[in-house]
Order: structure tokens, then C-alpha cells, then sequence
């Protein structure tokens, strides 16, 4: 902690990450005694009651009286016990997530229980994005008024578009896969819902790989640097250095799919040659697959998922196309990995059900120089689909975790991630 002139603000300090301590105890392991908060979190007893008497004050946090559970055998009841849970009853957290097939939309407490889901589809193409934006607004309207129906009030917004952003305010930059060029989504949101509260926008890739990386460090990995890469709408994702995000300068790290894989290859909408989505695209395997049509049906979702049944079962056209981006793939993977050195490379989107492929090609493609280091694995993510929803309100309710007295405050606070 950085010293201070003042001692009274080393004091604010220390109490202020002492509450977000027991918060986050709280919400990760569900109703604790005072004395079991104390031992968790390594706090002294007299500290733990202290704090928890300010956050009861601000009805961030409630008490209960339960009976201990008796030994095993014993016929007694068990002693009164008082348990402490997340209280904020009145607050909720919304990520709104734009894909390439719908809007949806995921209302959450602060301790992470669902409240409320809703999604839209806009189909495809996506060339207009008035008309996606249209839908996404219907889809939170919705989800506000669900949460004013809950008697709950929206203190953070995060949306989730599966598309790379940048500049300030952040907007989605020359997406190809929702060929848009710069759209304003926040704004164009703020135009259709006015009572739009203080909002994030977020790139899938980033959400998704923090939240995949929480799954490992939940699972005892000891993982810190790993390399998030994904394929749905397009193909993206994240890098993530000893434990936190790498945006870059001009927030585009991880846009993998615009890594220049083929000098002779075909123009990419972009503005460069030979992307690696010209190559291994979804749009381009689905339609060396055959699948077009599948997809102007059924949607994207739907073809991928199509694609990947096919592939498993030998169907040879969704084979052969599979066996035509591969190299590809494995060879951008390889670029990433020898530019920022992950400990592993976790796959998200369809390419996680077609993990083994992508890891043995990858480890067919391998430099001498580091045949004596620790192989770095590819392993498909823990947490499907709704990764980046699962991120997202993650972030938001750790930010939000980080000064819970906040949640007491009659305004919305927003997080930037």
C-alpha cells in the first residue's frame, strides 16, 4: 500500500479493503458466523465485529439465527448459531450481451443467483446496426422493467459485445464479423432507453478469459498467464499476464482473428491480407462444410453446433473444411504463444468441443527452443456459452465487492473494465 501524509486516510484505506474482505468472503462461501469470518479471513475478532456492525448498519449485510448442525449420532438439537449473509436485497447487476445471432440479457444478485433472463434474436446479416441496436434496446427495456417488477434498481450495467472496442468513450471499432464499421452501441442505447443507467462496454474475449481463469484458479492450476481464444461470431479473445488483463495501447490485444497468417492471401474487410478469419473463419468453414444454408436458417449458433456434430461423426465436407483452417489456426496460436509465453491456451467458442485437434496440431507445430520448458497445454474452457455472461457479472460484482458500503448508496455505479 502506497504511504500516505495523512494517517486518517491509511485508516480509510485499511478499513475499506478490510470490508471488502469480509464482502467477499461472504459472497464467495455463502453465510458465516462471526468467529468463522475472523478465522477466513485472517482478521482479528474484535476487527470482525466492528466491520460487520457497519455493514448490518447499512443493510449490505444480515443476520440469522440457525441452529449449528449437531455431531453426527447425537440426539441434541445443535446451539443457536448467528450466520451472516450479503443482504442488498433491493440491488441487481444486468449484462447485456450482443452476439452475432441475438440479444441477451442476465439480471443477477449481488451474490451471484440469477434473477432474470431474457434474449432476442436479430438474425443475420448484420450490416445494419440500427436495427441490431433496436433489439438489444427491447431486450433491456424488458429486463429493467423485470427488475423494477423484483423491486430491485439496476446498480451497475455491463454490455457485452462480441466484437473488438477501443477509443473514449469506448465504442465497437471496424468489427468485421457484424460488419459494422465504428458503432456507438452505449450511445445508440442511450437513444432508445433513457433511463439507461451508467454503463460498461466490454469485448466478450476479455470477460470470458477472466472468468476462465477464475475457474482454474478455483481448481488449484496455480495458472497466472494463459491465452483465452475463441471462435463464434468470428474469431477472438484475450491475453491475461500474471493474473490481469493485457489491453495494449490501443485496447486491440486479442483480436486474433486479424493476425495476418497468409501474405498472398485474399483482401480481409479489415483493410489487411491473409487474416486468419479469410482462412479459418466460422462463416469460412461453414461454408466450405456446406452449411450456408444452415446458417441463414437456423443462425450461427445453430450451423456451428451443426458443424461440430458433423465433424465428430466423419461427415466428410465438415472434415475436410475442419482439416483446411486447422493448420491455421495452429499456426496463429503459435504466433500468440511465442510472443507472450501463457502457461496455457484455453479455446472458447466451438472451438472448445474440437479441443484435441487444435492441441495436437498445435503441439505438431512446437519450436526446439522450447522443448526443454514445460509444454504449454490447449485445453478447451469450463465455462461453454455463457462465459463471457459468467464474466462479466463476475467483474462487476467484484468491483462492486471492493466498497460495498456503495451498495447502500441510492444512485447506480458502473465499473470499467
Amino acid at each position: 500500500m502506497a504511504s500516505s501524509p495523512s494517517g486518517s486516510l491509511v485508516s480509510a484505506d485499511v478499513r475499506r479493503h478490510n470490508l471488502a474482505l469480509v464482502a467477499h468472503r461472504l459472497a464467495q462461501q455463502g453465510p458465516l458466523s462471526r468467529s468463522q469470518l475472523a478465522d477466513t479471513t485472517g482478521l482479528a475478532r474484535g476487527s470482525v465485529t466492528a466491520l460487520v456492525a457497519a455493514l448490518v448498519e447499512a443493510g449490505v449485510v444480515r443476520e440469522s439465527e440457525e441452529l449449528e448442525a449437531a455431531p453426527r449420532g447425537s440426539a441434541s438439537r445443535g446451539r443457536p448459531l448467528t450466520l451472516l449473509r450479503l443482504a442488498a436485497d433491493d440491488v441487481a447487476l444486468l449484462v447485456l450481451q450482443l452476439d452475432a445471432d441475438q440479444a441477451t440479457a442476465v439480471l443477477t444478485a449481488v451474490d451471484g443467483r440469477a434473477l432474470f433472463r431474457a434474449s432476442e434474436h436479430h438474425g443475420r446479416p448484420m450490416g445494419d446496426p440500427g436495427r441490431v441496436l433496436d433489439v438489444l434496446a427491447r431486450v433491456l427495456a424488458r429486463t429493467l422493467d423485470a427488475a423494477a417488477g423484483l423491486g430491485r434498481r439496476v446498480v451497475d450495467l455491463t454490455v457485452v459485445v462480441f466484437a473488438p472496442i477501443g477509443g473514449t468513450p469506448p465504442v465497437v471499432v471496424a468489427d468485421t464479423d457484424f460488419e459494422w464499421g465504428e458503432v456507438d452501441v452505449l450511445g445508440g442505447l442511450r437513444q432508445r432507453v433513457p433511463e439507461l443507467p451508467p454503463a460498461t462496454l466490454a469485448s466478450d474475449g476479455t470477460v470470458a478469459a477472466l472468468a476462465e481463469l477464475a475457474e482454474l484458479e478455483a481448481a488449484g492450476t496455480g495458472v497466472r498467464d494463459l491465452v483465452y481464444a475463441k471462435s463464434n461470431s468470428g474469431i477472438g479473445g484475450a491475453v491475461v499476464a500474471e493474473g490481469a488483463l493485457v489491453a495494449g495501447a490501443h485496447e486491440f490485444a486479442g483480436a486474433f482473428g486479424h493476425i495476418a497468417v497468409d501474405p498472398h492471401g485474399s483482401r480481409c474487410l479489415c483493410g489487411q491480407r491473409g487474416c486468419l478469419v479469410t482462412v479459418a473463419g466460422p462463416d469460412v468453414v461453414l461454408a466450405a462444410a456446406g452449411l450456408t444454408t444452415e446458417v441463414a436458417e437456423r443462425g450461427l449458433t445453430e450451423a456451428l453446433r451443426e458443424l461440430v456434430d458433423r465433424i465428430h461423426a466423419g461427415e466428410p465436407a465438415a472434415s475436410a473444411a475442419w482439416e483446411a483452417a486447422l493448420p491455421w489456426i495452429a499456426h496463429a496460436l503459435r504466433i500468440v504463444s511465442m510472443t507472450v509465453d501463457p502457461e496455457v491456451v484455453v479455446l472458447g467458442g466451438y472451438w472448445a468441443q474440437l479441443a484435441g485437434s487444435i492441441a495436437e496440431a498445435f503441439a505438431q507445430n512446437g519450436p526446439a527452443i522450447a522443448s526443454t520448458a514445460t509444454p504449454i497445454a490447449v485445453v478447451p474452457g469450463l465455462l461453454g456459452e455463457d462465459a463471457a455472461l459468467i464474466g462479466a457479472a463476475r467483474v462487476a460484482r467484484g468491483v462492486l465487492l471492493d466498497d460495498p458500503l456503495a451498495l447502500a448508496a441510492t444512485g447506480p455505479t458502473s465499473v470499467t473494465i
